[in-house]
Formats: C-alpha cells, sequence, structure tokens
C-alpha cells in the first residue's frame, strides 16, 4: 500500500514537472524597436500610454528600454499585442502623436470604424490621416482615378453634381502634397456668386460677407489638420483661402491650387484662374454643371475650357457621378430624380 502511495505521490510530481516545462516551453518573448517614432509620443507622459498597453495585455510583461519595448509571456498574446504596437506606430509615422483617447481607441479590440481608420485593406488609398486619426481616402472608383490622375497631370479638370467627392478629395490632395514638402503653400478659391441670395445684404464687413461662400473648404481643412496648426498655416499664408478676384495679377509657383465651384465663372476669370499657374505648381479645377448661379445672359466659363483644353499633354479630365456619392443615401437618388426630369424637359 505505501509502495502505490509512493508511485502515485511521484506520478503527481512528474505531472506537475511536465506541466510546468510545458507552460514554460510555450513561453517566449520578442523584442520591438521603435527608431522611426518619437517613443515619448508612444510611451506617454510617465508613461501613461504604455500602461494602457499593460491594461490591454495583463498576462504579458511589458518593459520599456529606451527606444525598445520588450514583451514576454504566451506567443499568443504576444502576436495580438505586437499587432496593435505596429497599428500604433504606423499611425504615430504618419502623424507625428496621437491623443491618449484614441490610443486606447486603437487598443480597444474589433471595433468596426478602428480596424476601418488603421488596419487598411488598401493602404494607397489613404491620402491623409485627420486629427481624430481618422483616415481620409479615395473612397470610389473615379474618386481614385483622380488621384492618380493628380500625380501625372498638373492641372486636373473635376466636373460632377454634388456630394461626389470632388473639393475633398481635391482638399486631401493637396494637404498630402504639403505634408509631403512636395509645394510650399496651399491656395483654395471660389467665385463669390451668389446662388439666390443677394450678398450686399448679408451682415458685416467685406470678409465676413466672403466667409459664407468659403466655409466648406474651411470644414475640409478641419478634418485634416489639427487646429492648432492650421491656424498657424492660416496666419502665415501657408494656406490661403480666398475669393478668386483675389488671384488676379498673381504668379503662384511651388502652390497647390484649387478652384473651387468653377461653374461660376466666366470665360476671362477661368482664363485669369488657369494663367496664374506658376513653376512646380498643381492645380484643381472643380464644378458642377447643374449649379450655375451665373446671370442668365452669362455662360459658365467651365464649359469652354474643360472643352478646348481637352487634348493638352499635362491637363487631364475626370467626371464624376452620382455613383460617387458619398453623402446621405438619399443624396444619390435626389440627384438621378433631377437629371431624369431634366432628361424629359430636354426631350419634350
Amino acid at each position: 500500500m505505501r509502495d502505490i502511495r509512493q508511485q502515485r505521490i511521484k506520478f503527481e510530481l512528474n505531472e506537475n514537472q511536465s506541466t510546468k516545462n510545458l507552460k514554460s516551453a510555450t513561453l517566449t518573448e520578442t523584442v520591438i524597436n521603435l527608431d522611426s517614432i518619437n517613443p515619448i509620443e508612444f510611451f506617454g507622459v510617465n508613461n501613461g500610454k504604455l500602461d494602457l498597453l499593460k491594461k490591454r495585455f495583463p498576462l504579458l510583461k511589458i518593459l520599456s528600454r529606451g527606444k525598445q519595448i520588450k514583451l514576454s509571456g504566451a506567443q499568443e498574446q504576444i502576436t495580438q499585442a505586437k499587432e496593435k504596437i505596429e497599428m500604433l506606430v504606423q499611425y504615430l509615422e504618419r502623424n507625428g502623436n496621437v491623443s491618449h483617447n484614441y490610443f486606447e481607441q486603437i487598443l480597444g479590440g474589433d471595433d468596426a470604424e478602428v480596424v476601418d481608420n488603421f488596419v487598411e485593406k488598401n493602404p494607397q488609398d489613404v491620402l491623409v490621416f485627420g486629427p481624430n486619426g481618422k483616415s481620409v481616402r479615395a473612397r470610389t472608383l473615379n474618386q481614385k482615378k483622380m488621384v492618380s490622375l493628380a500625380e501625372k497631370n498638373d492641372v486636373i479638370f473635376a466636373i460632377g453634381p454634388a456630394g461626389t467627392g470632388k473639393t475633398y478629395t481635391a482638399v486631401a490632395l493637396a494637404v498630402r502634397a504639403l505634408k509631403n514638402k512636395m509645394v510650399k503653400k496651399i491656395i483654395l478659391t471660389r467665385p463669390a456668386v451668389e446662388a439666390g441670395e443677394s450678398l450686399g445684404f448679408l451682415p458685416g464687413d467685406l470678409k465676413e460677407k466672403i466667409d459664407p461662400y468659403l466655409r466648406p473648404l474651411y470644414d475640409a481643412l478641419d478634418d485634416m489638420i489639427p487646429a492648432d496648426k492650421l491656424g498657424y498655416y492660416m496666419s502665415t499664408r501657408v494656406i490661403e483661402i480666398a475669393p478668386l478676384a483675389y488671384m488676379r495679377g498673381r504668379t503662384l509657383d511651388h502652390a497647390f491650387i484649387i478652384l473651387d465651384e468653377a461653374q461660376n465663372t466666366t470665360d476671362l476669370q477661368i482664363k485669369m484662374f488657369l494663367t496664374r499657374i506658376g513653376a512646380n505648381a498643381k492645380a484643381i479645377i472643380t464644378g458642377d454643371l447643374s449649379q450655375v448661379d451665373l446671370p442668365k445672359n452669362q455662360r459658365s466659363g467651365l464649359i469652354k475650357a474643360s472643352r478646348i483644353l481637352k487634348n493638352i499633354d499635362g491637363i487631364a479630365h475626370i467626371e464624376l457621378d452620382e455613383e460617387d456619392v458619398v453623402r446621405h443615401r438619399l443624396v444619390k437618388a435626389i440627384i438621378k430624380a433631377y437629371d431624369k426630369e431634366n432628361e424629359q424637359h430636354d426631350a419634350g
């Protein structure tokens, strides 16, 4: 009986030792280098962000050493942690900083928006990352074509109905060019033409009267550049937003220039704009020919310009349609309804 008990104890000891050896055999460690980013931005003040990482992976031993992170623990946990760290590093490489809140969101798991923003299936589609971490990218086939054409040509005509992302994509291309130091400044301009309202009756001085016309351009920039940096760019005229009339007599070198709402330009105005383009400059002209607000006796200069400049090397044309609408789902239906009505009217 004693021999049986001794054998059982010996067996249990051997089993416990085997389990211990098996557990120790599955433990591993890996070192991740943070050479491409500022480690202080990753670890946070007083290691506040690093503590979030440790909280997210409590079964791992996580140590920071200079520009390195050492992970020790089960291989499965290390793989998961490494994936999250790589997402954070990629984000910091593109943006330079990450808020405490967004750091936590990236670590948060399987949230669909976080995955969409940071684990890009087609990272080449991302143009810029906004201050809230949301990716700004070409979403439709024609928007992607617009990006491709802009990379190969100096002047782009992008024509299409409301909501197709013409202006937004153009601004994103301009911001990307500025961030990549391809240009020294961004100039955004629009003709100040009334869409059924009277400019003279609006309150305020000239700037206050003009600003509502330029608001869509400000809104796009707000999505792509942190407020403090945007304010600095505006004050130093690295980014300039102005009515089209302010472009007369200027030569715009090393700039990314966008003429928005070009359907409301006259022949002379759009010619004036196009001849402002200087050395190492790019220009995108956007417009919607279904929303011309010029007086009835004036024809849109965009129609003539897009026609006579069709076959010039370095000038490209892209037409967007209702399939490119990225606003509310009803916008697409509204555009189709109006197009159908116009076709019936023309036929009649």
